[in-house]
């Protein structure tokens, strides 16, 4: 097992807590300031907030993959802040700025504790088309999510002491998340031969691990736009942003 899985598995449940909303220090927008860039259109018959791009970072990239202005995330399903950004702010920057092919967001996750690592594998165990809308679900209904963690925090805890085709499939039965994918189009079948694959449950605590490290993302939700770390963890933040450096 490597160090990265360790971490992603024995982090206590209250993790999310104390990592969600930090990483919003060491902005740098002055490079950002433009003018307007005007709208790229789709190509014929398509819209650009249904094309999705798997990232070399192993990221979800809604939009125009070659928008001039990208915007990327760095998310815990299990962080408040990011599901109040995502119900508050979702909705508006798909239709206003993702849709002209002006803004590209693309969507990787940090992975706080061995329940958020299990959300962040249902999450893409549909395709990549999925992930978007499924988190967008998780994140809506967040505190039903989580209650059944809540509740059962002791023998989640124990069941990572499975092997490890099993531990991810032990524990979310225990948190209930069968009932809650099935009910978007994820079969507990399904969701449980994605769990079940360990190697690629390993890929997201890795990754998730690597970045925060080499990009010094130290909480959630932290945003980076052309590489440029923003100060907003909020839609009411980061849509200015946006529309200073020419989406608008």
């Amino acid at each position: 097992m490597t160090l990265s899985l360790r971490f992603a598995l024995l982090a206590p449940l209250t993790l999310m807590a104390a990592a969600c909303g930090g990483g919003a220090e060491e902005a740098d927008t002055a490079s950002l300031e433009g003018e307007a860039i005007a709208p790229i259109e789709a190509p014929e018959g398509t819209s650009w907030a249904d094309q999705v791009t798997v990232t070399e970072y192993d990221g979800y990239l809604k939009g125009n993959p070659d928008a001039p202005l990208k915007l990327v995330e760095y998310a815990s399903l299990t962080c408040p802040t990011c599901a109040r950004f995502a119900v508050e702010g979702d909705d508006a920057l798909t239709e206003n700025y993702i849709n002209t092919g002006v803004v590209s967001f693309e969507l990787r996750n940090q992975i706080h504790g061995p329940h958020d690592l299990a959300l962040a594998t249902l999450v893409r165990c549909s395709t990549p088309e999925a992930v978007h809308p499924l988190s967008k679900q998780v994140f809506a209904n967040q505190q039903q999510v989580l209650q059944g963690v809540f509740d059962n925090g002791e023998a989640i805890q124990q069941s990572l002491n499975l092997p490890p085709e099993r531990r991810m499939v032990q524990l979310a039965e225990i948190a209930g998340f069968y009932d809650f994918f099935a009910a978007r189009g994820i079969s507990e079948d399904q969701a449980r031969t994605c769990l079940a694959d360990a190697e690629a449950y390993e890929t997201i605590a890795n990754n998730s691990t690597t970045q925060s490290e080499e990009f010094n993302v130290t909480g959630t939700p932290t945003f980076f736009l052309n590489g440029n770390r923003v100060e907003a963890n909020l839609w009411a933040q980061l849509e200015p942003i946006l529309q200073r450096a020419g989406a608008r």
